[in-house]
């Protein structure tokens, strides 16, 4: 589906010509608001131009997301009738260039939110950062994955993933930039390999990104992939918290032992809300029900011990070596079961 524009200027009709030829997209252009009904509530973004907003909002369309005013000198009126017409934003040309021609680029993203996972250890060295990796991973041959670093002193992702060496955008760079993320210019952006990117720090000290980049990095995740995964710091606060709350699931990694039990007590006992966190069991002396009865924690699988794993991320080829390995087997039964 094509981005529905309306508008009869045709100055403001060749700004947003230009800006969708340089998102890669094609629009569908339509001067009569009645006309335009048929491909109101299917269009993917709509864009309305201040010459016609009087007639759009006389005609009442439905109620719908994706709707944004453009004009060159919004006035009062303007922002009046982009609430009648169920606008989003009114965007302000040409300083409102970057972001409409960011919104036009998500046009070509496959409609929908992509799934997020997170991904913390229950217990020290449980190995989370490992299966964060391996999920994205096999995730990433059957569409685009992005697997996001909000551990700072973890191993760094990229380097589990063998992509530290891969030139690409760190949150170092993003630290400072401004405006809108889009979607696709994040996935092009990142280090990537086999369907897989990664967003983690450069080498050195790393410092967390302020939140508001965090929430912008995530949203424009989930619009060009299919699987986010989110590899969380264990250490408790706030930010911890919200990107929990942000995830459809939270895998919490720890081994089926006495001290994983009482490590990963430690960890969810203060959650306020358990019903999207699932266990990742390493092998060890006790049974999962009873991992699932002591915890409170429902199971998800049980992580496999894989020989030659250490070897593999010396290599540069990630934790998943072969797709058929037992690790990349379990994680792909996981993934077929969620999605």
């Amino acid at each position: 589906m094509k981005p529905l524009v309306l508008t009869r200027d045709p100055s403001l009709l060749d700004d947003l010509a230009r800006l969708a030829a340089g998102a890669g997209v094609q629009l569908e252009v339509c001067g009569d608001a009645i006309d335009a009904l048929a491909s109101w509530p299917i269009a993917p973004l709509v864009v309305i131009g201040d010459d016609v907003l009087v007639d759009v909002a006389a005609v009442a369309p439905p109620p719908r997301t994706g709707v944004v005013v453009v004009s060159q000198a919004p006035a009062a009126e303007v922002f009046r009738l982009a609430l009648d017409v169920g606008a989003g934003s009114v965007v302000e040309l040409p300083a409102g260039e970057t972001h409409l021609g960011a919104l036009l680029a998500d046009v070509e993203e496959a409609p929908g939110r992509g799934l997020v996972l997170g991904v913390v250890g229950g217990a020290g060295g449980a190995g989370a950062s490992t299966l964060a990796c391996a999920l994205g991973q096999v995730a990433g041959h059957a569409g685009p994955a992005l697997v996001i670093d909000t551990d700072r002193v973890g191993p760094g992702l990229d380097r589990l993933l063998g992509l530290d060496e891969t030139a690409g955008v760190r949150w170092d760079d993003l630290a400072s930039s401004a405006g809108r993320l889009g979607s696709r210019s994040l996935r092009e952006a990142v280090p990537r390999r086999d369907g897989v990117g990664v967003l983690t720090w450069a080498a050195g000290a790393a410092t967390m990104p302020p939140l508001s980049t965090l929430r912008d990095v995530l949203a424009a995740g989930q619009r060009g992939h299919s699987l986010v995964v989110l590899d969380l710091a264990r250490q408790a606060g706030e930010l911890s918290a919200e990107l929990m709350a942000r995830c459809d699931l939270v895998l919490a990694v720890m081994p089926a032992t006495v001290t994983g039990i009482a490590s990963t007590l430690r960890l969810i006992t203060p959650m306020a809300d358990t019903s999207r966190v699932r266990l990742a069991t390493r092998r060890g002396a006790v049974r999962a029900r009873d991992l699932t009865a002591a915890t409170g924690v429902a199971m998800a699988f049980e992580v496999p011990e894989q020989r030659g794993l250490a070897e593999a991320v010396d290599l540069g080829l990630g934790p998943v070596r072969h797709r058929r390995s037992p690790l990349g087997r379990a994680v792909a039964e996981f993934l077929a079961e969620v999605a």
